[in-house]
Parts: structure tokens; C-alpha cells; sequence
């Protein structure tokens, strides 16, 4: 039996910390009416769809910093953050089976779709499609793993960096994140192979 595995990343655009990346295989019985692509939920309605994945599905996150990603770009960076990610879920797999009652299937009966042009390099059959987060229900569900951890990490830093407006923008270019770089120079988390 197949299983359908989703990958999808987040942070890929922003000026400052991490990309993230999220690999995950739903149920049959999942409620997949609360799933969309992460940008198109509000923070509250991706939350709570976190929690539920989290509870019911077979998932695995990814990071990569920022000093990696200015080492190897940004590209690279984000097909790293989904090979850690499948691995991590890879980990889980047999227990999730047996909890499913599932025959655990081996990694190539595993069918894999990333959102995107590019995929990462892992033991099962992958295929990239552009604009997959908002067309299967795994996909979608990575999404919002990997928005959702990204986040919960940009403010942490906002914490720690409050002058930079973290919590606002999570790091992305905008016109207040570039002033407050020129002002005061990057932060510790800036990603400095990008433009400001």
C-alpha cells in the first residue's frame, strides 16, 4: 500500500533566521476541511490545524539557520531543511503504522509531492509541483507545519532582538526591517548574503 507524503518549506524570502521545512503523511479519517495552504489560514485557524496534524498525522520538521543558508544558499538550504525533515518523520513511521493499524510500508511504496520546482534528495519517490500546497491535503499540511514552527521561532527572537520588529514581519524584506538594518546595522540572525 502506498502512503502519500507531503513537503513543503517556509522562510525562504525573508532577510533574518531560519528556513524551515515540514514532511508529512495524513490519515484516511483526517478532517481535511481545516487544511489550506498556510498563507491563505489565519494565524488562530493555523494553530489550531497544527494541532491536529501534530495529533494525528505522521510528521517531521526541518531547520536550517541562517549562517548555513549564507553558506550554501538558499535553495540548498531549504532541500536540506526537507531531507532532515523526512528523516525526523521517518523515525516516527513504524509507530504511527502500528498505531493506524497500517503494514508499514518501505520508503520506496512511499509517493512524495513537494511544493515547488525543486526536490530534496530522499529515499522514496518524489515529484515537485508548483503551487502543491493548495491542492493536496499532505502538502497543505506541511505548510502549515513549517509556517507554524517558523514563526513560533521568529518570535523567540523578537524577544531577544525586539529592535528589529521580529514578531511583525518574521524577517521578511520590509521597508521597516531594511530601515532598522541600515539604522543599526543586521542583527545576529541576519541572513548576509541577501540584499537589503
Amino acid at each position: 500500500m502506498s502512503l502519500y507524503v507531503g513537503f513543503d518549506e517556509a522562510g525562504r524570502g525573508p532577510l533574518a533566521g531560519p528556513v524551515s521545512a515540514a514532511c508529512v503523511i495524513l490519515p484516511e479519517d483526517f478532517p481535511v476541511e481545516i487544511l489550506n495552504d498556510s498563507k491563505k489560514l489565519s494565524e488562530k485557524k493555523r494553530k489550531a490545524a497544527e494541532t491536529v496534524i501534530k495529533e494525528k498525522a505522521c510528521w517531521g520538521i526541518g531547520l536550517v539557520n541562517h549562517e548555513e543558508i549564507d553558506r550554501i544558499n538558499i535553495l540548498q538550504a531549504s532541500l536540506k531543511a526537507m531531507q532532515v525533515a523526512y528523516k525526523m518523520m521517518i523515525i516516527k513511521l513504524p509507530e504511527w503504522c502500528r498505531k493506524n493499524s497500517i503494514i508499514m510500508p518501505s520508503e520506496k511504496e512511499l509517493l512524495a509531492v513537494t511544493d515547488g520546482t525543486f526536490v530534496p534528495d530522499v529515499s522514496c519517490t518524489v515529484r515537485c509541483e508548483p503551487k502543491a500546497d493548495g491542492k493536496y491535503p499532505y502538502v497543505m499540511a506541511a505548510s502549515i507545519l513549517a509556517k507554524t514552527c517558523r514563526d513560533e521561532i521568529m518570535m523567540e527572537y523578537d524577544r531577544l532582538y525586539p529592535q528589529y520588529g521580529y514578531a511583525k514581519h518574521k524577517g521578511y524584506p520590509t521597508p521597516a526591517h531594511k530601515q532598522i538594518c541600515r539604522q543599526i546595522g543586521p542583527s545576529p540572525i541576519q541572513r548576509l548574503t541577501f540584499k537589503y
